[in-house]
Formats: structure tokens, C-alpha cells, sequence
């Protein structure tokens, strides 16, 4: 019987007997990769089920959910939920690769909605520091965190009419407000006044952003202890923890310089546009595509 009719059933399983698949796509998964998807394990549980089929005696094989499994057993969890399919070695691979190739059971979040949703969830705490802390993360990535949830009514306009190629953009047209309020809003109403479908793109801000002089910002004096392993920089906090899993919203500190860009092949940006459906010429929008795509990848 063929993977999507076969039957299935959901239990509650002892995390011992559950076994990896020596024959999973995903071959290393570092221990910093796992960071952060175990502190969410810690505080929430396992969320998705993973799959499985049945191994031999009373064990099972994991055929989606490995980051998962040992995520729970990093954070101490003894029983793992799961659904229990039995399928070839080759539907297995299917699976995997399938689920993959549609992002799995989510998307990523556009950074606005994720920003404004860690806000609210930072809002439950006295301070910007215990909020930091709960997530796993220290109080500079707060802040950056929900930098997209504070916009001003100028700055959101523009972002919504198309007139702001990014959302990183928009922050950084924020903080330039607030650092020199003449020039941003001169700036502002030069991005207003754009034709229809034409947007100012991040490399145009950063050239505006390069000549006003960076204030540092303050920071808490001291910084929750780190957490004990975390999913690899997604950062998965503003501040960079590990750039391969690093979401839009945790990036680099703001404040920090950006490194020097390397050069891309433009023939690789134009095929890469054309497999997104994007126009070759916003190198930016295909960036940002690409990162939500493979973070929702390496998360599912």
C-alpha cells in the first residue's frame, strides 16, 4: 500500500525507542544547529509529531523528525509524540525529500508578524531582560527582535505599498529617524513621491545610512546566562549564533557595520529568480526569499 494510504495511528512513546535512520538525508546535525530548537523544546514540548515506522521488537525508525528527537532528548524530555506509518525505504526517502522541497508543515513568518509576535510574548515580563532570557537569548536580541514590530506609521506605509524593498530595510530607515530626524524624513518623502512599482532598495538606504554618524546603543550591564545548547544562530537570535540558521529578524546587531557583500555570479541571481518567479534586478527580495526558504527547511 502506497505512503498516503497507509494507515497510521499517534502514540505517546518512550524517547529511547526511537531510533535514527542511518539512511537520512540529513546526515550532521551540529550541536549549535540544535540550540534553540531544545530551549523551545524545553519550554513547550515537542509541537509537531514525529513520524515513524515501526523497527524491529517494540522500536521505531524516525522517518521525519530527527532534529526533533534530539532536540527532546538534549532537553530531557523522556516520552516523544509520535505517528506511526510503516513504509518502504523508498517512500521513507520520498517523504523526506517531498516535505522538504514544500517547507514542511510551516512557512516562515514574514519578519513583521514574527517581530510583533515575540513582542508580545516579551510584553509578559518586567523587564527586557527576563523576556531575552526566557527565549534563550541575551537583552541586544530583544531588541532587535521586535525592531520590525516598532515601525512608525511612515515607515510601515511605505513597507506596505511597495515602495521599501525589505523589512530590513525599513528598520534601518527607522533608526536613521532616530539618529538624524531631518534626513529621514527628507528621505522619506523622496521614497513617497516614487512612481508606482519602483521601491528603494537597501543598498540606496545604506548608502543614506553610511554618511550619519552611529550612535552605539545601550546595552544591559549584565546578560542572562546562556542557554544550555542552542539551534545554531538562527541566530536564531538577532545576534548571530550560527549564520546558516540565522531567520531575518536575528540578524547582527543593527548598529554593527555591515560586512563587505561578495560578489554573486549574475547569472546564478538570474537563474535563481527565475526558479522564485522574481525579477532578476532585486537581488534583495530574491536574498530574503532564500533565507525563508531554507530556514523553513532546516525547521521542518
Amino acid at each position: 500500500m502506497a505512503f498516503k494510504n497507509s494507515p497510521f495511528h499517534f502514540q505517546m512513546v518512550d524517547v529511547s525507542m526511537v531510533d535514527p535512520d542511518p539512511g537520512h538525508i540529513r546526515q550532521s546535525i551540529g550541536e549549535e544547529a540544535l540550540k534553540g530548537l531544545t530551549n523551545a523544546v524545553r519550554k513547550l514540548g515537542i509541537i509537531h509529531p514525529v513520524i515513524v515506522r515501526p523497527g524491529s521488537g517494540d522500536r521505531f525508525v524516525v522517518i521525519a523528525g530527527e532534529r526533533r528527537r534530539q532536540a527532546a532528548i538534549q532537553a530531557g524530555e523522556t516520552q516523544l509524540p509520535v505517528i506511526v506509518r510503516s513504509c518502504t525505504d523508498e517512500e521513507a526517502l520520498e517523504v523526506r525529500v517531498f516535505e522538504n522541497i514544500g517547507l514542511g508543515v510551516r512557512s516562515a513568518l514574514e519578519p513583521r508578524d514574527m517581530a510583533t509576535a515575540i513582542q508580545a510574548i516579551a510584553q509578559r515580563f518586567e523587564s527586557p531582560e527576563e523576556a531575552a532570557q526566557y527565549f534563550g537569548r541575551a537583552p541586544t536580541w530583544l531588541a532587535q527582535a521586535t525592531a520590525a514590530a516598532k515601525l512608525s506609521e511612515k515607515v510601515s506605509a511605505l513597507l506596505d505599498a511597495g515602495k521599501i524593498a525589505s523589512t530590513s530595510a525599513a528598520v534601518h530607515l527607522e533608526k536613521l529617524a532616530k539618529k538624524d530626524e531631518a534626513k529621514a524624513e527628507s528621505l522619506i518623502e523622496q521614497i513617497e513621491q516614487l512612481p508606482d512599482g519602483e521601491k528603494m532598495s537597501k543598498k540606496d538606504l545604506d548608502e543614506v545610512l553610511s554618511e550619519v554618524p552611529v550612535r552605539p546603543e545601550p546595552t544591559a550591564a549584565a546578560e542572562p546566562p546562556a542557554p544550555p545548547a542552542v539551534e545554531a544562530s538562527q541566530p536564531e537570535p538577532v545576534a548571530a549564533s550560527s549564520a546558516g540558521d540565522t531567520p531575518p529578524w536575528e540578524a547582527v546587531p543593527a548598529d554593527a557595520p555591515p560586512p563587505p557583500r561578495a560578489k554573486v555570479n549574475p547569472g546564478k541571481v538570474k537563474l535563481v529568480a527565475e526558479l522564485l518567479g522574481l525579477s532578476e534586478e532585486d537581488e534583495e527580495t530574491i536574498l530574503a526569499r532564500l533565507i525563508d526558504e531554507f530556514l523553513a527547511l532546516r525547521r521542518s
